[in-house]
């Protein structure tokens, strides 16, 4: 704190700030705004030997009822500028912009190719740590190149899309590393036509795919086999474990990869219940599903009894 100064907060708000609204607070949470916010937040966790946890947007972060013993690093207002080059038909935006916005903003300006991203309600830092995606893209198929900090090394690089390492809903960032922008290619489109195809995304979320509190796909697809995939999701509900419950947590009636809380749920039931729909789903296929959404402050990953 003494680093930090009054930006900081202590047993700040973290679980109540994701998707799924479950889990604890953070020992301290802190806001940066530039380079020497990000600096600062370094020289803190060296002097206190506390983990740094880099927060986007939530969407696909599950926080332990006890919450995370660490510093919660939010990227600010400086992080949330989003800019054009109609010569080249790119974007580079903040890492701190919400992905519809940024596909909404797309969209207006004329710019296609990007209008998967309206499906993914998290932040465009996320998004590239994560390689997220859906509607048939990801972000590695539209980066090309970010601005990342080591908050070890203190300072700052341009790192080409092709040094990542994305993969599917991985990258290879690591802890310490802060996406701060990320710069994305498009394709020159009327407005209009971008629009419509937002809207389409947007219609067949609302039909296919819960609201309320969740965190979004909880498992990874598995892996391409000879005789093709099945969605993580299609093997849950093959197994039919859609609307199974437990205490505050039950698997969606609408897509059987979202975990749905209730109001005043808890974390503790969302990891029970992942746990369990793991263990029927390896009893049953014998194909062990592996979590997407990043857990913290859990002492170990849930896996099959």
């Amino acid at each position: 704190m003494a680093v930090l100064g009054d930006a900081a907060r202590v047993d700040a708000p973290l679980g109540a700030l994701t998707t799924s609204r479950v889990g604890g607070p953070a020992a301290v949470a802190y806001v940066a705004n530039g380079m020497p916010d990000l600096q600062r937040a370094a020289e803190a966790a060296a002097a206190s030997g506390l983990e740094i946890l880099v927060v986007g947007r939530g969407s696909n972060l599950l926080v332990a009822d006890r919450g995370f013993e660490g510093i919660a690093l939010f990227l600010g207002d400086a992080y949330a500028k989003v800019e054009f080059d109609s010569a080249d038909a790119t974007v580079t935006a903040g890492a701190s912009v919400a992905l519809p916005v940024l596909a909404r903003q797309c969209a207006a300006a004329g710019l296609g190719g990007l209008e998967w991203a309206v499906g993914v309600p998290g932040s465009v830092g996320g998004a590239v740590r994560m390689n997220a995606g859906g509607h048939g893209s990801d972000m590695a198929s539209c980066l090309i190149d970010a601005d990342i900090v080591d908050l070890e090394a203190g300072t700052g690089a341009v790192h080409d899309v092709s040094a990542l390492n994305l993969k599917y809903r991985s990258s290879g960032l690591q802890n310490r590393h802060v996406v701060v922008r990320a710069r994305l290619s498009g394709r020159q489109a009327p407005p209009s036509t971008v629009t419509d195809q937002i809207a389409d995304i947007v219609r067949w979320r609302r039909e296919h795919q819960p609201g309320g509190q969740n965190s979004g796909s909880v498992f990874m697809n598995p892996p391409l086999t000879s005789t093709g995939t099945v969605s993580a999701g299609a093997h849950i509900d093959q197994t039919g474990l859609r609307g199974l419950r437990m205490g505050t947590a039950e698997v969606s009636r609408l897509h059987a990869n979202f975990i749905v809380s209730d109001p005043g749920g808890t974390a503790a039931d969302v990891v029970a219940l992942m746990a369990e729909i793991r263990r029927r789903v390896a009893e049953s296929t014998g194909i062990v599903l592996q979590p997407e959404v990043r857990m913290v402050g859990f002492e170990a990953t849930p896996t099959p009894s």
